[in-house]
């Protein structure tokens, strides 16, 4: 690895320290040029030179966008430079979000394996979506979850012998479409008679036991189909009508 710039944005004496500490002891080729405790002192250096790296805490006088905002208005001034975003905020998944839409390179919590000169490395050698283990975990966790939740929409299909016009109709009740407008949409060849014989199809496939004596009107049914995957809750689209 070259020898590179450094800027450290952090507002806890502490734990600059502490960063500081780890880039010397562990990045030899890192020359720490200047450190910010706050958006302006950050822009001041930037001004008088320019680093290769910017190392970035989110919480900064006790605000988390302060450091979502360092790190757009850089990217989209210096876009050569790398922000790698080193973090203390381990329970804020939506500013993860929001940091890498800002285009930051990486982000490393500051919990597990801290930071490491391979994942400095990395990222100065290109490489973006640079993570350590407990965010990794994180991402992994969700993949599975993600995964297995198709696996089982999937299975459910089969078994429940449901087919796209099964699911548009169930998408859409669940959307509070009335048949009446169900049978207005595009590619949608049924009429008001036909979605009450597929309702009462799918409630026989679906609750092929009954549900215990009581009645199962168009509510029960999508919350079944949502129950067993048929439904995606975070995909309920409708169709062009």
């Amino acid at each position: 690895m070259e020898k590179f710039k450094v800027i450290i944005v952090e507002d806890v004496p502490l734990e600059l320290k502490g960063t500081e500490g780890i880039i010397r002891s562990d990045i030899p080729e890192a020359e720490i040029i200047g450190t910010a405790s706050n958006e302006a002192a950050y822009w001041a250096l930037m001004k008088q030179q320019r680093p290769d790296l910017v190392l970035l805490d989110l919480g900064l006088g006790g605000s988390t966008t302060i450091g979502v905002e360092i790190c757009r208005q850089t990217k989209e001034v210096h876009p050569s430079v790398r922000v790698l975003i080193f973090t203390g905020e381990t329970l804020n998944e939506k500013l993860w979000v929001d940091v890498l839409d800002a285009g930051a390179d990486g982000i490393i919590l500051k919990s597990g394996e801290l930071l490491t000169r391979g994942d400095v490395r990395s990222v100065m050698e290109g490489k973006r979506m640079v993570f350590n283990q407990p965010i990794l975990q994180k991402i992994v966790d969700r993949f599975r979850q993600s995964v297995g939740s198709r696996v089982a929409s999937q299975e459910a299909f089969v078994n429940y012998e449901i087919d796209d016009y099964d699911e548009r109709f169930l998408r859409h009740l669940a959307l509070g479409y009335t048949k009446e407008q169900i049978t207005n949409l595009r590619g949608m060849p049924f009429g008001v008679k036909s979605l009450e014989k597929r309702q009462n199809e799918l409630i026989q496939k679906l609750f092929p036991d009954g549900n215990g004596g009581m009645g199962i009107n168009a509510t029960r049914l999508v919350v079944r189909a949502l129950e067993l995957r048929i439904l995606d809750i975070d995909n309920l689209c409708p169709d062009d009508e």
